[in-house]
């Protein structure tokens, strides 16, 4: 029968001991407060003090710091310095064993609470909470950790609810929330109301104005870099998704869509997209508008027309702005776009246009190729007709003015608007009785496309009214004949051209057309 003795267990050091003083426990402490408020700063400074005090009081104590994070949510360390700069410490040999106040000071969230506690437990660093009396070394220590954690997390789910309905209670009520310091063209006033910024309004203006005259994104952000245009942030470099944001955004109108995205993950702070998943509010007319609705509405429309551009094969197609011609020619045997094209024909070298269906798909087209000096010609030979036949194409216009003094219904947004009001107020009623309110929503919604289309016509029709009286006063103001080709005008008048065997049929914006034969 074989003799067994116990060994009993020695009492575990980070490193070797070599006298009294340094066989006494390295104790640290970590404390931190949620908010930057006085009340819950005075909080912070009293936890550090009280630490201080009981770790010096106790004579097997050796005081190894105190780390404390301030202002900062408990749901995530990952921005807790302090608190990583600690765990670094005990993993370093510097620590013997951590106080706290309790598990929601440490970590709200369960796996990293428990991560943490296994991680120095490995290196036989124990944590005390003071408040639930537990020390992670004791055998009971973990279970009763699992639970307090999982009862702390429920606790910041609570509160991320409270929080939730709180934000959900100010869009209802109309309340824009914004943050000013990464908003280009706002500041706040001391209400916590948007202010124009003067400076930077310019700068939204210009972006809104060149990206209309046919500059891309990109070229935008390259000519606000060049000019040292700096960002809401502050920043020198411009992208141009930033450029497209911009573009896109109603609170330069003056409007605001409250509650674009919501959060997921109330631990990880993910927020995606709201494309329907939760409630959004429209609150028109809220503050200052830099940008007009008709102008902010005719950039909408602009977008839209690029990002509807598709090759010959189906693939959507980039937008182009390096030339005036650009998006404006077009087969008229096949009806895609030309390209311009740097030609080599046997060592003479030119610019020349050409269908993209003949360059990309062999043999299908048979589109003539139109040498960019003889397009230019022929522009300026177009408006020199538009000139010469004054009294002709004056007339035509006249007429155009009349068709669009009788098109569409000017009232019919107003009149969807009123029917919205109605459907909201008993959205509001049916809601706070917890009925259904599907029915609504979804007419809420058909209403609304209703309404955005009705303005676009709007804006389409005055769009197509001042294209008419620009080219009226384009004529009525030319004495003599063009004599040399000049591309704003192309950008200004023109909106397509169309490349048949023999001529050019230029169309105008206004409407007008004129033939060209080459």
């Amino acid at each position: 029968m074989p003799k067994v003795t116990t060994i009993p267990p020695r009492k575990q050091r980070n490193h070797a001991v070599t006298s009294q003083e340094t066989q006494k426990i390295r104790v640290a402490a970590y404390c931190r407060v949620s908010t930057d408020t006085e009340e819950q700063a005075t909080s912070y400074q009293a936890q550090i003090a009280h630490y201080e005090e009981v770790i010096h009081r106790n004579p097997e104590w050796v005081f190894a710091g105190i780390y404390a994070d301030d202002g900062i949510s408990a749901t995530s360390t990952k921005h807790r310095e302090q608190f990583h700069q600690m765990i670094q410490d005990c993993m370093d040999g510097k620590i013997d064993m951590l106080i706290t106040k309790s598990i929601s000071r440490f970590a709200r969230n369960t796996v990293d609470c428990l991560n943490y506690i296994r991680q120095l437990k490995a290196q036989n660093i124990p944590i005390y909470f003071e408040k639930e009396s537990i020390n992670t070394m004791d055998a009971k220590g973990e279970v009763l950790i699992t639970i307090m954690a999982s009862l702390a997390q429920q606790e910041s789910e609570s509160l991320s609810q409270n929080v939730k309905l709180g934000m959900q209670y100010r869009f209802q009520q109309g309340k824009v929330m914004v943050n000013a310091s990464c908003f280009l063209g706002y500041d706040k006033d001391e209400n916590g109301d948007l202010v124009i910024n003067p400076e930077q309004a310019e700068t939204v203006k210009r972006i809104y104005r060149e990206y209309l005259e046919g500059a891309s994104c990109q070229q935008i952000a390259r000519g606000l870099e060049r000019d040292g245009i700096r960002t809401a942030r502050g920043n020198t470099r411009w992208h141009d998704s930033s450029i497209r944001l911009i573009l896109e955004n109603e609170k330069y109108m003056g409007d605001a869509l409250l509650q674009k995205t919501y959060t997921v993950d109330f631990l990880k702070k993910k927020r995606i997209k709201n494309n329907g998943e939760m409630p959004q509010y429209y609150v028109e007319d809220d503050h200052e508008a830099i940008i007009p609705k008709e102008l902010f509405l005719k950039v909408q429309e602009e977008i839209a027309r690029r990002g509807s551009q598709v090759d010959c094969i189906g693939r959507r197609r980039g937008f182009s702005s390096k030339h005036c011609f650009t998006n404006l020619m077009y087969c008229a045997e096949c009806g895609e776009p030309f390209r311009r094209v740097h030609w080599n024909n046997r060592g003479c070298k030119s610019i020349v246009w050409r269908c993209t269906s003949r360059l990309d798909k062999k043999g299908e087209c048979h589109a003539r190729t139109i040498y960019e000096d003889i397009l230019k010609q022929a522009f300026v030979t177009a408006l020199n007709q538009l000139i010469g036949g004054s009294r002709e194409y004056l007339g035509i216009l006249q007429e155009n003015i009349a068709e669009v003094l009788h098109m569409g219904n000017p009232d019919l947004a107003e009149n969807i608007q009123a029917q919205l009001d109605d459907l909201q107020h008993k959205l509001i009623d049916r809601a706070s009785r917890r009925e259904d309110y599907d029915d609504i929503s979804q007419e809420i919604f058909r209403l609304r496309e209703q309404k955005e289309k009705a303005m676009m016509d709007d804006v389409s029709r005055s769009d197509y009214f001042e294209r008419i009286e620009e080219l009226r006063d384009f004529i009525i103001s030319q004495p003599s004949g063009i004599t040399e080709f000049d591309e704003t005008l192309v950008k200004h008048l023109l909106k397509k051209v169309t490349v048949y065997e023999d001529k050019l049929v230029f169309e105008f914006k206004s409407g007008v057309m004129v033939d060209v034969v080459n």
